[in-house]
């Protein structure tokens, strides 16, 4: 609003409403609230035990001010980053449909990689939705016809023709509750996140992961990427490539390379495809106490 971006007629405080606990469920879930404050959720003993992945994504994602007044629901409903956006004089297809994308052949360093259209390449800049996503999380809405439960990986939507378009939300309707079912593979997670500098800045890019090894071999994983995708971006090809195979080095780049394969990259941002590649065989060789270098 500040920036002239968005200009609305009318704005509603929610702050009141009794949507800030976060429940432990009976089979080792949780139940967040939309209004639950970024650094409470952090340091829920739930979620720092059975779920990792989730409590170190909030904790990079901002600053410690920032974290005690930011909201999971309006941290899943933020906007993007992309400076074109936030520019009211530029053209933009998010903020004017059909305005074309200044993106495209502009300074695009920290745009996507994955996930991309001709209309829009911004990143979408949320850290803790990546690791929502890899968890499989569930979006609880309350709107004027209905509550809806939405799975958290089509609760973002790609931008395709409609880039303005960034959730499934009707008018009127309102997130509850993020609900993370329970997996025993979300206690061995980690959230590694690289960016231009320590301090509380945007991924370039992010993974979150989970691994349960069996026998030495892979019998779950789950794989998320930050930073690369117009949307938090689920690794499946990646994911579908490591089950059943022996965890190391040479199985977890072979995942790596089959997932950025379908990467779409422009001259400044390139980069980002061996980065990520290199991100994900970080955090799984972590995981499987490999070397880390």
């Amino acid at each position: 609003m500040r920036q002239n971006v968005l200009r609305p007629g009318l704005l509603v405080d929610i702050n009141d409403l009794p949507l800030n606990r976060v429940e432990d469920l009976p089979e080792g879930g949780l139940r967040i609230g939309a209004l639950a404050r970024m650094s409470d959720v952090a340091q829920a003993a739930g979620v720092v035990q059975r779920f990792p992945v989730i409590s170190q994504a909030l904790l990079l994602g901002a600053s410690a001010q920032l974290r005690n007044m930011a909201s999971m629901g309006g941290n899943l409903c933020q906007r993007v980053r992309c400076s074109y956006f936030r520019d009211a004089t530029s053209p933009c297809n998010k903020r004017d449909p059909g305005s074309g994308c200044a993106a495209l052949d502009g300074f695009n360093r920290g745009h996507a990689i994955l996930g991309t259209s001709d209309k829009c390449i911004a990143t979408h800049p949320s850290d803790v939705a990546v690791a929502l996503v890899a968890m499989d999380a569930v979006v609880h809405t309350r709107g004027p016809a209905d509550d809806r439960a939405i799975p958290i990986e089509e609760f973002f939507l790609l931008p395709g023709d409609t880039p303005e378009r960034e959730h499934p939300l009707e008018h009127g309707e309102l997130i509850v509750a993020i609900e993370v079912p329970a997996t025993p593979t979300a206690r061995l997670s980690i959230y590694l996140k690289f960016r231009d500098r320590e301090s509380y800045e945007f991924a370039l890019v992010s993974v979150a992961a989970a691994v349960r090894i069996q026998d030495g071999a892979i019998a779950d994983v789950r794989l998320a990427l930050g930073g690369v995708g117009t949307k938090p971006w689920r690794a499946r090809r990646a994911e579908a490539s490591l089950v059943g195979k022996l965890a190391g080095e040479a199985s977890f780049a072979e995942a790596a390379g089959q997932e950025l394969a379908a990467a779409k990259p422009r001259p400044l941002n390139a980069f980002k495809v061996e980065l990520a590649q290199r991100a994900i065989i970080r955090a799984l060789m972590t995981l499987t106490n490999g070397d880390t270098r």
